[in-house]
């Protein structure tokens, strides 16, 4: 598999590719359920499941991937579930940080880190600073993430460096959320057959495109990819405005 940037994509050349494609990977424990396994070895399944889609992403064209893998609320499951969904991550970075830093893949880690094990902790700052100058795909991965709490945090930072309340915009907002150099997402894709964001990138996602499907994410495959990315480049993304040809619809 290669990861590189590359340089041109396979999809029509009418259709617009997203810069930015955040994804919540939902559906593990029900797709474990289905196949009579134990909810963790759903989620093994979909850790495996990662590397297909960022290759299929990157083949078409696009330069960012957020993946949700963790969110604030997580921790309300079952202990037994928690330690094991750490675990799965502490071996995916173990077995996956190298084969994707020689694919040239950037990874970031979005979130916070005071309440991860501590081993756990170390391995995703290696993990970005081992990739933090490849050129090629930016992956970041949402880990003790939530969305609310990324905006009270840069609240926060602001009320601390003593910005005056009329110097307050959404410019400087942004200015203090975790990843301020990611753009916003383009696509947000949902697997699972939920509606809903789940609190993820609330702030970013103000005019993201929204793509649900059934299937579940270990069943997300390159297909699927490709529905979600004609459904997107065939949307007419206006951000609240009309496009001069449509003023007469005013």
């Amino acid at each position: 598999m290669t990861l590189e940037a590359p340089k041109t994509n396979n999809m029509d050349q009418t259709l617009q590719v997203p810069q930015h494609v955040a994804i919540i990977m939902d559906g593990n424990g029900r797709w474990a359920q289905q196949q009579g396994l134990p909810r963790l070895e759903g989620h093994r399944a979909g850790t495996e499941n990662i590397r297909r889609i960022l290759e299929s992403l990157n083949k078409r064209g696009v330069s960012y991937v957020t993946l949700f893998a963790f969110s604030t609320e997580n921790w309300g499951r079952p202990d037994t579930e928690v330690s094991g969904l750490l675990e799965i991550l502490q071996s995916v970075l173990h077995d996956q940080v190298r084969d994707l830093h020689a694919q040239n893949v950037r990874i970031r880690h979005l979130g916070v880190r005071e309440r991860l094990p501590e081993q756990l902790s170390y391995a995703i700052s290696a993990a970005v600073k081992l990739t933090e100058n490849n050129t090629g795909l930016n992956l970041s991965v949402a880990f003790d993430y939530g969305g609310r709490s990324e905006i009270v945090d840069a609240v926060r930072r602001i009320v601390e460096t003593g910005v005056s309340p009329d110097k307050v915009t959404e410019a400087s907002i942004h200015e203090y959320l975790y990843l301020p150099e990611i753009p916003d997402p383009d696509l947000i894709i949902r697997t699972g057959g939920e509606q809903r964001l789940s609190n993820f990138l609330i702030w970013q996602a103000a005019y993201s495109e929204f793509y649900q499907t059934l299937a579940f994410w270990p069943d997300f495959d390159d297909a699927e990819v490709a529905n979600a990315l004609e459904e997107y480049g065939q949307r007419k993304r206006r951000f609240g405005r009309l496009p001069s040809e449509d003023s007469s619809d005013v």
